[in-house]
């Protein structure tokens, strides 16, 4: 039995930093595996906490359900449990499966967007990329109301976020066949302008004026337009981290909650040491996340600290070591030990559909797999 987070592992520590997760989903035909696009029938059916913690997505064929702020794992891990529980029910009444994978696998012949004037506004702007098939990211937001702090966390985040991005990749999948990647939706999204490698910035002030300039230069409709992996975000005192896939797994996602949370807490006590945090070339970044969207855990990835490529695994067991004091404090220790174990024995999401797939040689049964993993507990 896979390890759960208990009473005991929560730190009684006021230091503690809050979190929340968004979640994307697919709404999938459960004999063909296209994409349906019934998100206004499912969104409709939802009740009570789960219809307050949903939201309308770009395609119709999406939908995104909100944990509330939470304060420890067990708490996110029951919102988590109940949301996807509520988002497949409301599924199955109209007629299609809850899905948590990262890309489109097979195909949406219906691409339109949902009659919102900002989705409109985005089509018209962006043309044929608004209109690729869809993905669905896993976003996981930590509290820190102070914004300067947290544009400094994003400039120290940038070394780390490929390897969490490696760990959530969730979509080797694209058109009915393997992409070679591990994660196609981080290669359908590099055709948007205003996502990608959060860049380096000094202060707050140059944050903010760097984004005005790129909405004037019409690159962005507006501030909540940064899509850039790690940002202050637009709308809660939080920064938010949105590199990865969506996970298949609940405690794939709650596993990368937790060291999201202990990255930004490593990180946010190194800027209040004075730590600076490292200049990387940007190129250099985005070749690393390339690496990883490419590779996942399965192959090595770019060393942003010291240069050159390592096993992934390796990057992984170094980043434990530098957020362990956190992840100790926030009492997620003995859990993040365990997931990581258990991702090590059984692989990534990407691993796993190739594995079953592979086996089965059959898509079929990799959508099998994914809709029972969504839905289980």
């Amino acid at each position: 039995m896979a390890y759960r987070p208990t009473a005991v592992d929560t730190a009684p520590d006021l230091s503690i930093l809050t979190l929340g997760v968004e979640e994307e989903f697919l709404l999938l035909d459960p004999d063909s595996g296209r994409n349906l696009p019934v998100a206004d029938q499912v969104l409709a059916a939802l009740r009570g906490p789960a219809r307050e913690q949903s939201r309308q997505e770009f395609r119709h064929s999406m939908v995104e359900m909100v944990t509330p702020v939470c304060a420890d794992l067990i708490e996110l891990r029951a919102h988590l449990v109940a949301l996807r529980r509520s988002a497949a029910d409301a599924a199955t009444a109209a007629g299609a499966r809850l899905v948590a994978v990262g890309a489109t696998p097979v195909a949406e012949p219906h691409r339109t967007v949902p009659d919102e004037p900002r989705y409109h506004a985005m089509s018209r702007r962006y043309g044929p990329v608004a209109h690729d098939p869809a993905v669905c990211g896993c976003h996981v937001h930590v509290g820190l109301p102070d914004r300067e702090l947290a544009v400094q966390v994003c400039n120290h985040l940038r070394v780390w976020l490929p390897v969490v991005q490696a760990i959530t990749t969730n979509s080797p999948l694209h058109d009915g066949y393997d992409t070679g990647h591990a994660s196609w939706r981080s290669m359908q999204l590099e055709r948007w302008p205003s996502i990608g490698p959060t860049p380096y910035f000094d202060s707050g002030a140059d944050y903010d004026s760097t984004v005005d300039e790129l909405i004037a230069a019409g690159i962005m409709l507006d501030a909540a337009m940064v899509y850039w992996y790690a940002r202050p975000s637009s709308t809660y005192p939080t920064v938010e981290v949105r590199v990865g896939d969506v996970c298949t797994e609940v405690d794939d996602a709650v596993l990368v909650a937790a060291l999201v949370r202990s990255l930004v807490a490593t990180l946010a006590d190194d800027v209040r040491a004075g730590v600076d945090a490292p200049n990387v070339r940007d190129c250099l970044v985005a070749a690393a996340h390339w690496r990883a969207a490419h590779d996942g855990l399965d192959g090595e990835l770019i060393d942003l600290r010291a240069g050159g490529t390592r096993p992934a695994w390796a990057l992984v067991d170094e980043m434990m070591a530098v957020i362990a004091p956190a992840l100790l404090r926030h009492g997620d220790l003995g859990y993040v030990l365990a997931q990581l174990a258990r991702l090590r024995r059984d692989g990534t999401g990407a691993t796993r559909q190739r594995r079953v797939l592979e086996r089965a040689g059959d898509l079929g049964a990799v959508l099998d797999d994914l809709i029972a993993r969504t839905a289980a507990v």
